[in-house]
């Protein structure tokens, strides 16, 4: 803590030195003066309520507003010399903190992207642009099965459990949510009583530690379910099967970390290290996997019930579908994370190296449902770095029917990717629970943000929208994408995102792209595989 506040205090100590020494010599007077002004600076910044920075690091923080200051200046180093190693670009954040405290987000001098460089992409306009006043754009959650149907906001906050973000960050996001109407994800630490006083809409999110509706052993509790379900503000059930960032992948949360807090939200002791194992013990095949869909959807009493995954094995995926024809229990929504997704934490070679990219898997989960002649009873979300108008627009061509954002709503209140997370000192308090840190994050000024970035992010999609001649963001197909493939070349979204025909798989059609051949491997009974056997 004493490093965070050591200028502030030197300032303080050199302002009482000076005004002991006055008497010595003019100079003194100056210089005190000069630091009694920092020093004043410093008190401001720690009662001040717009800049968490500013209140965890009084004094010194202003160095990195002075330095946005210069930006245009030193782009070239603060930009161009660190563009590949950034996880997140400096002009992406810029746009999603300008949105968010509703300031201008408009560009001088034209594009900033790589436009004629191989993966570049881009919307096709119209020249009868559509002007669409109305920008709270919904779809409605639930299936012939469902008795509750929630009518959702295209863009939600995605899974961000209480435990990796603070308190405050939670009580921010659900009052944003709540102001805004859109959803707010709680991840898999439970429901904690800050999504219940932000007032949010919530996605009850269900991990392999089943926190919230767990028994003393760490497997799933029906009636603990049913009483959290029951609550009016859960508006949809989540199954996470994995996770973008690191699918496959368990956490352990040492006790030494969990708080009165956290062990109240997720049901479990603080004298014991909390495991998330790698799978759930709830099922361990496709046709137990329904069955646990189906029970969770009488125990809701018919709310929306989904479940996340990010592709891996495509033919385990193809399990499920085929599990859901047998059963016919058929999930509501199934959001498709991809492994762009962030974290506070993961091993490098996951982060970099397990699981499919967004675009593919969603091309590949829509095709297959397609195939299965499902997809007009299940809708599909997309979540892995959807931050900006176009990548939400670009999801929903390729076959989502809404988007989730972790990062785009971690920005609006406060961060600023300091990649502190797992450390428990987030400078702004996002992603901490260390009580002097997490008040730096002044609730009611990031709430606002949260909602005026996701309402200036939809405005945005609508004038995108607009401008390709649409009416609904759900509108938008794989031929309004266009994409380069090299420097002269391009090709049309439907190319490369293309859309199976409804049914192929049921009908046994051959395709181009393998779905048939995993369709046939494809096993209620068991994922693991049948015909594939190394040395064979």
């Amino acid at each position: 803590m004493m490093s965070r506040y050591a200028v502030f205090a030197l300032v303080c100590c050199l302002t009482a030195v000076c005004a002991a020494l006055i008497w010595l010599s003019g100079w003194f007077l100056f210089f005190f003066f000069v630091f009694a002004a920092l020093a004043l600076v410093g008190l401001h910044d720690l009662t001040q309520n717009s800049h968490a920075v500013l209140r965890n690091y009084p004094v010194i923080g202003h160095v990195r507003f002075l330095l946005e200051s210069i930006r245009p200046e030193i782009r070239q180093y603060l930009i161009e010399s660190d563009r590949d190693e950034e996880p997140f670009s400096r002009d992406d954040r810029s746009i999603i903190y300008q949105r968010a405290k509703g300031v201008e987000d408009k560009v001088a001098f034209g594009t900033r992207e790589r436009i004629y460089e191989a993966g570049y992409q881009w919307i096709t306009h119209s020249v009868m642009p559509v002007h669409i006043e109305d920008t709270d754009f919904r779809v409605k959650v639930g299936g012939p099965q469902c008795s509750q149907p929630y009518d959702a906001s295209i863009y939600n906050i995605s899974a961000m459990s209480f435990g990796s973000l603070s308190s405050n960050a939670i009580l921010a996001l659900s009052k944003g949510a709540k102001k805004g109407g859109f959803a707010h994800d709680t991840g898999e630490g439970g429901i904690s009583k800050y999504h219940r006083e932000g007032g949010g809409d919530l996605i009850y999110e269900i991990g392999s530690g089943y926190f919230g509706c767990r028994d003393a052993q760490g497997r799933f509790d029906p009636e603990k379910f049913r009483t959290l379900a029951a609550s009016p503000q859960v508006k949809m059930i989540e199954v996470k099967l994995s996770q973008g960032a690191k699918p496959g992948h368990g956490g352990v949360l040492p006790a030494s970390k969990i708080t009165p807090e956290i062990a109240e939200a997720r049901g479990i002791p603080m004298d014991v290290d909390c495991v998330s194992p790698a799978s759930h013990s709830a099922f361990s095949t496709p046709l137990e996997f329904c069955a646990f869909l189906g029970q969770l959807r009488e125990l809701s009493e018919g709310k929306p019930i989904g479940f996340k995954l990010c592709i891996g094995h495509r033919r385990e995926f193809m399990c499920m579908v085929k599990a859901m024809l047998e059963t016919e229990i058929v999930p509501d929504f199934i959001v498709v994370d991809g492994k762009e997704g962030g974290t506070g934490a993961a091993p490098l070679e996951f982060a970099n190296h397990i699981g499919m990219p967004l675009v593919e898997g969603l091309s590949f989960v829509n095709n297959t449902l397609r195939g299965a002649g499902l997809r007009d009873r299940i809708k599909i979300g997309a979540s892995g770095k959807l931050v900006h108008a176009f990548d939400i627009a670009r999801a929903l061509a390729i076959g989502a029917d809404w988007a989730n954002s972790a990062r785009g709503f971690m920005f609006s209140i406060g961060c600023i990717q300091s990649q502190s997370c797992h450390t428990n000192k987030c400078p702004v308090g996002v992603a901490t629970q260390d009580p002097l840190r997490m008040r730096a994050l002044h609730v009611p000024d990031k709430a606002e943000r949260v909602y005026c970035f996701h309402r200036n992010t939809m405005k945005a999609l609508g004038e995108m929208t607009g401008a390709a001649g649409l009416e609904h963001p759900i509108e938008f197909l794989p031929h309004h994408l266009m994409v380069r493939e090299t420097d002269r070349g391009m090709v049309t979204g439907n190319e490369v995102y293309k859309y199976l025909p409804e049914g192929f798989l049921l009908r046994g059609e051959e395709d181009d792209f393998g779905y048939l051949k995993r369709w046939k491997r494809a096993k209620t009974f068991s994922f693991a595989p049948q015909d594939m056997v190394k040395g064979t």
